[in-house]
């Protein structure tokens, strides 16, 4: 099918927003001044919500890359985290393109032109452009994978031909102001180390305006191996899709499964201090550990504790992910994995996508660069696994999440002000309900409300306020 079929069926088939979308004006991010979260370069707090879109620049169309980033526009996420290369041989888009010449990363495949319409002159990287553009039209960052980290560990990259490679994509867009990098992709940093210092050593030199982290692989956190890099600017971890069953792992120095709060407790003790969030945890939709379609799948519910643990903890952010929309798996895709059963386009309105928004909502709510872990606050806080309760707190006010919705006791003489209203937060909806302040000093017990439907969840988040 000629590309000029999909260019006018884009003109004929986008109305109202798509292309016709006004640009909007992104500044590049920076870390905040206490070195723990993101702002943008005004000053503004920027809360990190992602979605793995890993696959978009080779399995989307023009128009179907569009109508992606216009539904997570509209669903809050502000990342998208990509890769550019998911493999490095016969690397092609959905329309044919090539991304390198004869395997090699350092001979990217570029053309004179960018004319949509001309099979020639738009090539593999006009494309990866375009997207670019689009998502900042719609006020979203690109997180890019140079490389993903198994082209590497399998030696099809070495450290000469990252260096080209790295260059190539620094100049390319250092001048793209909603840009950041996410080295490695999937793997342990030992796994090509010459490689990904490489990369990130060299893009910081070329672009040194952008961000930069370390994706790693489940289980893993980027501050393993390279929280001293001067090229990593904040820590991203990967708690992984495994239950606390499956994770043979934990007897391993800080690896914790899903338990996901204590890899931000342990990024969050290191000097020099950094931002840190988990980058990957359980997708929505996939089966428990990955490979057995047979397993339960990861729900909603699952993500939105992810999200909650890690960021009370002290995490810059959460990315979200769904098993469908991670590989844009449409009907009759032959590269489809790990059981997926939907096409991208139907979950892309997953649950979870559509609740995303609230934990961002309730954070940006309240001064948010004052906020800080706050475990002090709970009484006898000895639940483990599920019953775990995180608190933080911040200028005027404190929050409590649980999971398990068990009655907690907070001790409100270390919330740090005095307490005047306290509300129910549901983040499956993200309602409030009032609550009844029984006292303003001591120890207080509170009971979270039962969930009215099934949809609702048995989560929710405490509000004290002063």
């Amino acid at each position: 099918m000629s590309r000029l079929f999909y260019i006018l069926i884009l003109f004929l088939s986008i109305p109202g927003p798509g292309f016709g979308v006004q640009a909007q004006e992104l500044s590049l991010l920076k870390i905040s001044e206490n070195h723990r979260f993101f702002q943008t370069a005004d000053g503004k707090p920027f809360f990190w919500l992602g979605d793995t879109g890993w696959l978009l620049f080779v399995r989307l169309t023009r128009e179907e890359a569009v109508q992606y980033l216009e539904t997570r526009k509209a669903q809050g996420f502000n990342v998208i985290q990509v890769m550019v290369l998911h493999d490095v041989k016969n690397a092609r888009n959905v329309y044919g393109d090539l991304a390198i010449e004869n395997d090699d990363v350092s001979k990217p495949v570029t053309t004179p032109g960018a004319d949509p319409a001309d099979s020639v002159a738009y090539d593999f990287w006009d494309h990866v452009d375009f997207v670019i553009r689009e998502a900042a039209k719609r006020g979203i960052y690109m997180a890019l994978v140079p490389v993903w980290g198994s082209n590497v560990k399998e030696e099809s990259v070495n450290p000469a031909q990252a260096a080209v490679f790295a260059t190539f994509l620094a100049e390319r867009y250092k001048d793209q102001s909603n840009i950041i990098w996410l080295n490695g992709g999937d793997i342990k940093g030992t796994d090509g180390l010459d490689v990904w210092n490489t990369i990130g050593s060299t893009i910081k030199k070329k672009d040194p305006n952008h961000l930069m982290t370390f994706h790693p692989r489940g289980r893993y956190s980027s501050s393993d191996w390279f929280h001293q890099a001067a090229w990593l600017d904040f820590n991203m971890f990967q708690s992984g899709h495994r239950t606390y069953a499956q994770d043979t792992s934990v007897s391993e120095k800080n690896h914790f499964g899903e338990d996901n709060w204590k890899y931000v407790n342990v990024d969050y003790r290191l000097k020099p201090v950094k931002p840190t969030l988990d980058g990957e945890p359980s997708y929505e939709n996939i089966p428990h550990g990955l490979h057995d379609s047979l397993q339960p799948r990861w729900k909603a519910a699952d993500l939105r504790r992810y999200a909650y643990w890690s960021v009370f903890a002290g995490g810059a952010g959460f990315t979200y992910g769904e098993n469908a929309v991670m590989q844009f798996n449409a009907r009759g895709f032959k590269g489809a994995n790990y059981g997926v059963t939907q096409d991208w386009i139907q979950a892309v309105h997953a649950p979870g996508a559509e609740q995303m928004q609230f934990v961002k909502a309730l954070l940006l709510a309240h001064d948010y660069n004052s906020r800080m872990p706050a475990q002090e606050i709970l009484v006898d806080n000895k639940g483990t696994r599920y019953d775990r309760l995180l608190a933080t707190k911040g200028k005027g006010y404190a929050m409590v999440y649980t999971y398990s919705g068990k009655p907690f006791k907070i001790d409100l003489s270390k919330l740090g002000f005095k307490p005047a209203q306290a509300k129910w937060f549901c983040p499956a909806n993200g309602k409030y309900t009032p609550v009844k302040l029984s006292r303003t000093a001591g120890v207080a017990s509170f009971a979270p409300p039962r969930a009215k439907t099934d949809a609702e969840g048995t989560d929710r988040v405490l509000v004290l306020e002063e």
